[in-house]
């Protein structure tokens, strides 16, 4: 982010960026309902499920889970940044995540030791250790098997990890195949991240807006437009609005207003025409 937009629109950070706080993030309430479940969950753990189209929430929402959980006292959170790996090296990354020495060649001895942890863990806090895994559509049924053997003790009857997946419509038809039935009836609480209507595309923008600085960056009838045509998808409506942003910057507009508006997606529009013919 360039220090020259910083200045120009008195803004704390690029509201459209990635890499915005997650203090700025808009949490809807059946999101802020999902976190509360999850948070009271921890003294039974189990499994909990995110799943929804691309660009409707559910990497956002692991971000706010997290944030959440980390501000909990003796609250242990794993993130795991490898869901396609093999059994092998999903062992290696939890006993990175969870500062046990692992040896993948033995997985029982390393499954042993990870449980040792997670009980020990549990008895000095009362909390379950929490895992969050994000893309988990990428996980293979055979790690996915693992985890679910490896959170549970003394015959299925005690759970001792908090496992959260998050992803898209292939892991929820994978969860209905044969081998993952036993992981599915696991489940205990569930957010589905459904397509946005308008006003909740609009609560999000402005609450982005606000929390970067500046409120009036947008007019009001470009937050419109974006909202009407973003198609449900908050992704959709960061894009465009960055794109905005950078055509603001570019010719150093006071505002993003409908004249920017117009001239942005009417030359993408054109150019669409012409590739296309």
């Amino acid at each position: 982010m360039s220090k020259k937009l910083l200045a120009l629109y008195s803004l704390k950070y690029n509201p459209f960026c990635q890499e915005v706080p997650v203090s700025a993030l808009f949490t809807s309430s059946g999101l802020d309902h999902f976190c509360w479940r999850i948070e009271n969950q921890l003294g039974e753990g189990g499994f909990a499920l995110i799943t929804g189209a691309p660009g409707t929430g559910k990497s956002v929402s692991l971000r706010i889970l997290a944030e959440r959980l980390k501000a909990m006292c003796d609250v242990n959170v794993g993130i795991l940044t490898r869901p396609q790996a093999s059994v092998g090296d999903f062992y290696r990354e939890l006993g990175d995540l969870f500062s046990v020495t692992l040896s993948p060649s033995n997985r029982w001895g390393g499954s042993k030791a990870l449980r040792q942890k997670w009980i020990a863990h549990i008895e000095a806090s009362l909390y379950r250790p929490v895992l969050l895994i994000d893309e988990s559509q990428a996980m293979s049924t055979a790690t996915l098997c693992e985890l679910r053997l490896l959170s549970s003790a003394e015959l299925d009857s005690r759970s001792i990890l908090t496992a959260v997946l998050a992803g898209d419509e292939r892991l929820r038809h994978k969860l209905q195949s044969d081998d993952l039935l036993p992981m599915a009836s696991r489940i205990r609480c569930r957010l589905r991240c459904e397509p946005a209507d308008p006003k909740m595309l609009r609560e999000c923008l402005c609450n982005l807006l606000q929390k970067a600085g500046n409120p009036r960056l947008i007019a009001e009838p470009v937050i419109n437009a974006l909202c009407e045509h973003a198609a449900g998808n908050y992704r959709t409506l960061m894009n465009m609005a960055n794109d905005l942003l950078a055509a603001a910057l570019q010719r150093e507009a006071d505002q993003i207003d409908e004249t920017l508006f117009f001239d942005v997606f009417d030359m993408r529009a054109t150019s669409t025409k012409r590739t296309k013919s």
